[in-house]
């Protein structure tokens, strides 16, 4: 009796040691976003849960990082999988310009865009500024130095005509140029975020703005020359006193993997993704802003094949 007893033990250890070699392994990988106070942290848990909820055996995990450049150096060194990069500064690593000169991350690969990021104009009503080309001469905020806001203005100034000599410049951030503002220590300044920006909101409460529209030879110039640029509207009344439509251009907040991931789970990161796009906009605001047929549009670095692989499906691509 024992000794059959034994015999049915064995058997069923082996059958449960052939069963676990025959399971699917799984697919482990890390979400570089961005700081806990900002939009990618929250947005990177989103898609981690629809991730691990709907693709069988896959664990993300949403990691805290310092946002794009950080993310970018991730993905170069293989120590994320998937990130949230704007797709400016995906550009940036992959021709290895502004903050990646001299070092760049060729085997970033865009997956898809999420969200725009739209670079808003700011301006005292008193500054007389209505145009850009009106900052001649003006103290103007052009973001913290270094920062993808800051790049952003020497290419809308190189599309413009204007260089930093034309007026008295200051390198703030978000917060310190909404401080400068109020106190009357400068005229104008410029933040690429999403809509409707804390910063400004701050400021309208008992100040009033201009919001500064960008001319159309001046968004076909920046579209032109630098394609990770599209051409956006902030509708009126997204912010107080703001009475009409402005016309700017955005860069896309964009997930972001490296050519060493997988195809096939790459695709299917990128059809679970868009499958359950309104689950992700119930977990996160941004997620109503996931639009399929944009997903490809500004994205001037190679997809990824498994994100290639369901455009084509969806005739995106060719």
């Amino acid at each position: 009796m024992k000794k059959n007893f034994a015999i049915v033990l064995a058997l069923m250890l082996m059958l449960t040691l052939v069963f676990t070699a025959c399971a699917p392994a799984k697919t482990n990988m890390i979400l570089a976003t961005g700081g806990t106070s900002g939009t990618y942290y929250p947005y990177g848990g989103a898609m981690a849960q629809i991730f691990n909820s709907k693709i069988p055996n896959m664990n993300v995990t949403a990691q805290a990082t310092g946002a794009s450049v950080e993310n970018c150096k991730l993905l170069g060194q293989n120590e994320a999988e998937l990130a949230i990069v704007q797709n400016d500064m995906l550009d940036y690593a992959y021709n290895g310009t502004e903050a990646f000169e001299g070092g760049k991350i060729e085997n970033v690969r865009g997956i898809a865009t999420l969200y725009p990021e739209i670079v808003q104009i700011v301006a005292s009503p008193d500054s007389g500024i209505t145009n850009v080309k009106d900052m001649v001469g003006k103290r103007v905020s052009v973001g913290a130095p270094g920062s993808g806001v800051e790049a952003n203005v020497r290419q809308v100034f190189d599309a413009t005509g204007l260089t930093y000599n034309d007026m008295n410049v200051s390198y703030l951030s978000f917060s310190e140029s909404a401080d400068a503002y109020k106190d009357k220590h400068i005229d104008s300044f410029f933040v690429t975020s999403g809509i409707p920006n804390a910063a400004i909101q701050d400021i309208t409460a008992q100040n009033d703005i201009v919001l500064v529209s960008l001319t159309d030879d001046v968004i076909a110039a920046l579209t032109k020359k630098y394609p990770f640029f599209v051409e956006y509207t902030i509708p009126a009344g997204t912010y107080k006193g703001q009475d009409s439509d402005v016309k700017t251009v955005a860069v896309m907040a964009t997930l972001a993997t490296n050519s060493q991931a997988s195809e096939d789970v790459i695709y299917n990161i990128t059809k679970t993704l868009f499958e359950n796009q309104p689950e992700l906009a119930q977990a996160h605001a941004k997620g109503a802003e996931l639009v399929l047929e944009e997903a490809v549009k500004g994205v001037s670095i190679p997809f990824h094949p498994g994100a290639e692989k369901f455009y084509k499906e969806k005739g995106l691509m060719d």
